[in-house]
């Protein structure tokens, strides 16, 4: 059985992506603050803020494969402590790079649809990034730093899901805000083309084992507003869409700059792949099944032990 690390195992895609692959890989999760309890996968407590920690684990690992998730991805947390932000979102990747370039270990990089300044939208990987904020631009040296390794996959991504908090995701937000009966506001002039995190995950394991490289929007092949997310949720869980108001991004009043329109394409990787990447209605259905299986019951057992 090949053996999988995936860094960030706590968050949103490390934790879904580990919980999917316990059965296929011998999988090693690296976790910071959130220990996990009872994961049906090894874990290890590290904190990746330090010059050298994740070099060491992964030489004292010699895993097959890495899967590096691990990031400041708050945006507004990026602003607020850029330093910090720089270590972990343009930093750290260099680190990952040089050990697994030396180690031959094949890896992927998680990027972000956010290194594009959203003027335009429909963006491809040979589109110039115009990063706006500290998040994006530390994400986008950290992308320069993992193409170091010419081994590297580098996947700008967006990815909704449950999560071991059940408030790391858009998709949680709606839910359980609309669950309790509260008003919430969606954006009606900010677009993006999310995937579960669960058919994330699978499929840059599946990049990973046809030994792919280089730059890949993994991405679903539609694209919406983010209230029509929120309206598209609330339909499919029988919920009151009533309840979500369309409003501008420019009344919310948020720190950090967001770019409008992060519509990518997806042809490179349809191409490579041989099939078309998933559309939200088929997205959204999954997301709701896993609610219907147990998965967020599953996840909080992790967190409370």
């Amino acid at each position: 059985m090949k053996k999988l690390l995936v860094t960030g195992a706590s968050g949103l895609l490390g934790l879904n992506l580990c919980l999917d692959a316990a059965g296929s890989y011998e999988v090693t999760g690296l976790v910071n603050r959130h220990g996990l309890r009872g994961a049906p996968f090894r874990t290890v407590q590290a904190d990746l803020s330090l010059p050298g920690e994740a070099a060491r684990i992964i030489e004292a690992l010699r895993p097959d494969f890495v899967v590096h998730t691990a990031a400041l991805a708050n945006l507004d947390a990026c602003e607020q402590n850029p330093l910090l932000s720089a270590r972990l979102n343009a930093e750290l990747p260099g680190e990952v790079a040089e050990v697994c370039r030396r180690l031959r270990v094949r890896w992927v990089h998680i990027s972000t649809d956010a290194v594009f300044d959203g003027a335009r939208g429909g963006y491809s990987e040979v589109d110039e990034p115009n990063p706006l904020g500290v998040y994006a631009r530390d994400k986008l040296a950290g992308e320069k730093a993992a193409a170091s390794d010419p081994l590297a996959l580098i996947a700008r991504v967006n990815f909704f899901g449950w999560s071991l908090t059940g408030t790391r995701s858009l998709a949680e937000f709606f839910y359980y805000n609309l669950v309790a009966g509260k008003p919430v506001k969606g954006f009606t002039d900010v677009y993006f083309c999310p995937l579960l995190a669960n058919h994330l995950g699978s499929m840059l394991l599946e990049m990973l084992e046809q030994g792919m490289s280089g730059l890949y929007h993994v991405l679903s092949r539609e694209c919406l507003s983010k209230y029509q997310f929120g309206v598209n949720l609330a339909r499919r869980f029988g919920l009151d869409e009533g309840l979500i108001t369309p409003t501008s991004v420019r009344e919310s009043g948020l720190a950090a700059r967001r770019s409008p329109n992060l519509t990518l394409r997806v042809d490179k990787l349809e191409a490579a792949l041989g099939r078309a990447m998933p559309g939200q209605a088929e997205e959204m259905d999954a997301f709701a099944k896993l609610w219907e299986t147990g998965r967020p019951q599953q996840l909080r057992a992790l967190l409370e032990g």
